[in-house]
């Protein structure tokens, strides 16, 4: 037992001590950006081992090799832990508009600025989410086509050079010795060059750019000028054909200028402000070739790599100039280009972008530059999208991108600029006139005032003679608008605006002229007590004519005893009166017995419709088809649009069953004038029985009534004891069968 207690220590001292020597060179190969290296080893030891720093480092390596789901999956491992700074969360954040869920990316920004207390950050981060929306809502600016000349490899930064396309490569097959660069476990780049009218056709050759630029470390990025006697290129730091390393053994990057002398690119120099100690990378050139562009993190960044300008005068260079803060940003901001028409492009992952590195433009105005746009999509995407060039006189170029769908894991894609970049705020309009409600004719001068959700008051117009108003407001915000004029009544409208832009809101408004209010309320008076005299004139003539025809009864009765014999015609009378009485008791019975019977069948029809059709309801002692509301406009009573489907729905059921008929029962609230409301709701039950009549059904199968605001399903006494929405209880159409 002691032996096996004594193997089982020493295994288990060994196993920590491997572990440990794992997280040691796991470490070692991170901080040296070995991230393809360091994977596997982290991947193992995160097994066993789960602290912050093995999950985020191994998250970090995922996420440098573009691995984004992995990362994504690590990162939110690590979301509860509140010693994660905010480059954490940045890295986290673009995982997940690598796959499209913005709103999560944005609100994890959000929740880590909050607790941080950064106001200045969450107001950045909702100006950029705004202006991301208005770039996206530009919708697809460019056509774009990924090139032939791709491979599983990676491909980037083409560059048109006389009738070929120069850009950055790898082998597509290395051999055995050559070396890898241990960020992505590629072989190192090269340029490459291929005949323009080949781009586009599969299996086209590609051929080193010039043998004479060749060697075992990474080219890439060249420009030329004009004249294709100078190009500029980046190459890693080195020394007679050496890689250059500094204190801490990194080879940074670096520019070099060559020069075509016969046929022959040759004098190969490193430029003067490049150094050792920081990466100088991805040059281009001005139009005028008087300044040249390019990326570092030289001292001074505004974060980890920035936008630099340098004078240029025959092999003579001024003083590096970083751009300033409109273009340069605390992220990654690199691969300068610009083109003819002056706009610098560049790509940035801190600037507000989809994800990775995104595209930018800038106009070049008198040295200065205005503030960075996104470029827009499919240029750009979720991914990485850098290397932008593009021939401004025809609209044309080439961008590289590792999204996605693509060959391998940098694509070069081909470009044409078919919209323009015009980024403008969401707006819609509320846009309308003012009539007038009798005569329905456009109102001059009538008052329309646009208010906000605090009912501040925006802006205020005075309609011509056409009584038009037009309002430009901005989207997903709340208005209010009232309108009125002298001697009119008021009218208002609410809006709760969408996301939709351009779209026209329809503000149109009709108010009344009091004087007619007056004139209606006046007459309504008069007919009232007109009414009142004729029936009390009609009440004394009848009670009279009763009165009268009284006595002339009683005298003829009178007379007719005196003249029959009594006896006679009272036996008569009686034996008449007992056959009358008993037929009429036979006929009861009868007529009740049928009755019952038609009742029965009645109810067990009712009860069949009922179900077998679910819009028939019993409702108390009625039988109703139950439909959606049927609105009317405003004091009218045609039948709008969206009712005609309703009607239709009732219209069915009538030919279904050809025996049903149905009273259509149109009811109001109780403001406003009875005799009015009786009135209204009449008309609007006539409309909408005609309306029915005209799907064919027969007149004697369809009845209308208004009942105006008699019978209501809430008693609203007086009129303001009920709210709004128990006066539009009482507006109502019903579909009451009576009879089957």
């Amino acid at each position: 037992m002691k032996r096996i207690l004594i193997l089982l220590i020493v295994f288990s001292v060994q196993f920590t001590h491997g572990q440990q020597q794992d997280l040691q060179r796991a470490n070692l190969l991170f901080g040296k950006t070995y991230y393809s290296a360091a994977i596997p080893l982290y991947e193992k030891i995160s097994i066993k081992i789960q602290t912050k720093e093995v999950i985020q480092n191994l998250g970090d390596c995922y996420f440098y090799t573009n691995d984004y789901d992995k990362a994504q999956a690590q990162y939110a491992s690590l979301i509860s832990n509140k010693e994660l700074n905010e480059d954490f969360y940045f890295r986290y954040a673009q995982t997940l508009k690598a796959r499209g869920k913005y709103t999560e990316a944005n609100d994890v920004l959000r929740n880590f600025y909050l607790v941080s207390n950064n106001t200045v950050a969450i107001e950045k981060l909702d100006r950029d989410i705004k202006n991301l929306k208005n770039v996206t809502a530009i919708g697809e600016r460019f056509e774009i086509h990924n090139l032939a000349l791709n491979t599983i490899n990676s491909e980037f930064g083409g560059v048109v050079f006389g009738d070929n396309l120069v850009f950055s490569a790898v082998k597509k097959k290395p051999n055995l010795f050559d070396k890898t660069y241990k960020w992505n476990n590629e072989s190192y780049l090269n340029l490459v060059s291929i005949a323009l009218k080949n781009v586009i056709q599969n299996d086209s050759i590609t051929a080193y750019f010039s043998k004479d630029l060749k060697s075992s470390m990474h080219e890439s990025n060249a420009i030329f000028t004009k004249d294709g006697k100078t190009m500029y290129f980046t190459r890693n730091n080195s020394n007679n054909g050496r890689r250059g390393k500094n204190t801490d053994k990194i080879s940074n990057i670096q520019i070099f200028r060559a020069e075509f002398v016969k046929n022959k690119w040759t004098n190969i120099v490193a430029l003067p402000f490049n150094n050792p100690n920081y990466s100088v990378e991805h040059p281009a050139l001005s139009p005028d070739e008087k300044t040249l562009y390019f990326a570092s993190d030289m001292p001074g960044t505004f974060g980890s790599l920035d936008i630099y300008k340098v004078s240029i005068d025959g092999i003579t260079y001024g003083t590096p100039i970083n751009l300033g803060d409109k273009i340069n940003t605390s992220k990654r901001d690199q691969f300068p280009f610009v083109s003819k028409d002056n706009k610098l492009y560049f790509s940035s992952n801190g600037h507000e972008g989809y994800g990775g590195l995104d595209i930018f433009v800038s106009d070049i105005n008198d040295n200065s530059y205005s503030k960075a746009a996104n470029v827009g999509i499919p240029v750009n995407s979720g991914y990485d999208d850098f290397a932008y060039y593009i021939d401004s006189d025809i609209k044309e170029g080439y961008f590289s991108s590792d999204r996605p769908g693509g060959k391998g894991k940098d694509d070069i894609y081909s470009l044409k600029e078919t919209k323009e970049l015009l980024i403008e705020d969401c707006k819609q309009y509320i846009a309308g006139i003012i009539t007038d409600v009798d005569s329905h004719l456009a109102l001059e001068n009538a008052i329309v005032i646009l208010k906000n959700a605090s009912n501040q008051e925006l802006e205020k117009a005075i309609t011509k003679t056409d009584g038009k108003f037009s309002f430009t407001i901005e989207c997903e915000s709340d208005y209010s608008l009232f309108a009125t004029k002298e001697n009119y009544t008021e009218n208002s409208k609410s809006f709760h605006i969408s996301g939709e832009r351009n779209k026209t809101n329809d503000g149109s408004m009709e108010i009344r002229s009091i004087e007619i209010i007056k004139k209606e309320e006046q007459a309504a008076i008069d007919k009232k007590l007109a009414a009142d005299l004729l029936v009390a004139q009609q009440l004394k003539a009848t009670e009279l004519a009763a009165l009268e025809q009284k006595k002339k009864d009683d005298a003829i009765a009178f007379q007719q005893k005196k003249r029959d014999d009594a006896n006679a015609l009272e036996a008569k009378r009686l034996a008449d009166k007992e056959a009358a009485e008993q037929l009429k008791k036979d006929k009861l019975a009868a007529d009740k017995k049928n009755a019952a019977i038609a009742e029965a069948k009645k109810k067990e029809k009712a009860a069949a419709i009922v179900a077998a059709e679910k819009d028939v309801i019993k409702d108390k002692d009625r039988l109703i088809i139950k439909t959606e509301p049927i609105y009317f406009d405003y004091d009218l009573w045609y039948i709008r649009k969206d009712s005609k489907k309703i009607l239709n729905r009732v219209v069915e059921l009538m030919n279904k069953y050809p025996e049903m008929v149905v009273e259509i029962g149109s009811h109001t609230d109780n403001r406003g004038n009875t005799k009015y409301n009786a009135d209204l709701s009449q008309n609007r039950a006539d409309a909408t029985r005609n309306y029915i009549l005209e799907q064919g059904i027969p007149k004697n199968r369809i009845l209308a009534k208004g009942y105006g605001e008699s019978v209501p399903i809430i008693k609203c006494i007086p009129e303001d004891s009920c709210d709004e929405e128990q006066h539009e209880l009482n507006r109502r159409s019903e579909f009451v069968i009576k009879n089957l």
